[in-house]
């Protein structure tokens, strides 16, 4: 079981997710302790492993930048649900073996602090909290197998052996 940390916002970017100040680190541990800091001060101190974060659309516009991405990791966060995904974002996160679920309904439909489980490939979260269930396209098998992988890299690493 997974908790909603929701932000009602569209074009939540980069910057907000890790700021550009701490980009001269790339340990996850670390740039987790900044995780959404400018956006949420109190992030860090609620985050539990296995939470969630639910977000309007473009989430992760901005720079490209893989550092938004180790530092949400780093956090322990299950995954991101939003309305849309900035492009980069999304590869960025497919690449980096962290699962993105883009879902128009999820916003409306889950709650900060909402108690939700996810069916990553039946695509279906259920909100325990509210007691509904909302569907999404899961993604395809080459980005799980390359999520499941914990990365691109570790994917090709395996297929190469």
């Amino acid at each position: 079981m997974s908790r909603s940390h929701v932000y009602k916002r569209d074009h939540i970017n980069t910057d907000e997710i890790i700021p550009a100040r701490y980009l001269n680190m790339d340990v996850e541990a670390e740039l987790a302790k900044h995780c959404l800091e400018d956006l949420d001060k109190d992030f860090v101190k609620k985050v539990q492993p296995g939470d969630v974060i639910v977000a309007g659309e473009d989430f992760g516009c901005g720079s490209s930048r893989e550092h938004a991405i180790w530092a949400i990791r780093g956090a322990k966060v299950k995954c991101v649900i939003a309305k849309s995904f900035a492009r980069i974002f999304y590869r960025n996160a497919i690449n980096n073996g962290f699962y993105v679920i883009e879902s128009a309904q999820a916003i409306a439909k889950i709650k900060d602090g909402d108690e939700i489980e996810i069916d990553f490939k039946a695509g279906l979260i259920k909100n325990v909290t509210a007691g509904i269930d909302i569907e999404f396209a899961p993604l395809p098998d080459f980005a799980l197998e390359i999520i499941n992988a914990g990365g691109l890299l570790n994917h090709i690493a395996k297929k190469n052996r």
